[in-house]
């Protein structure tokens, strides 16, 4: 089984600073990608940014030039550094994984529980 473990979520002025963490465990063969989503009350679940294992990363254009992702593949853990915020930045975000558990399995993909983000005004 594996499990994602978020971290770095919280209360923050507009303008303001936060760095999300996500660690993933258990049984990894290999991890293909990891990324942040997050969920606004009322609105659909978007991709935030994401990174491969190769390090390429994507980011959705509302926060580009805001946040940076990156990843440490040796801790399987992602981070999320995000900068600038804005109230609308004010939602859960997820942590998304990809991951193999064996040489005979497929990639499946993983969510954590999700961490308050809210960006007071």
């Amino acid at each position: 089984q594996v499990q994602l473990a978020e971290s770095g979520g919280g209360l923050v002025q507009a303008g303001g600073s936060l760095r999300l963490s996500c660690a993933a465990s258990g049984r990894i063969f290999s991890i293909n990608a990891m990324g942040w989503y997050r969920q606004a009350p009322g609105k659909q679940r978007e991709l935030v940014a994401s990174i491969t294992s190769g390090d390429s990363t994507n980011y959705a254009d509302s926060v580009k030039g805001r946040f940076t992702i990156s990843g440490d593949n040796a801790k399987n853990t992602v981070y999320l550094q995000m900068n600038s915020l804005k109230p609308e930045d004010t939602a859960v975000y997820y942590c998304n994984a990809a991951i193999r558990s064996s040489i005979f399995t497929v990639f499946q993909n993983y969510w954590g529980q999700g961490t308050q983000v809210t960006v007071s005004s």
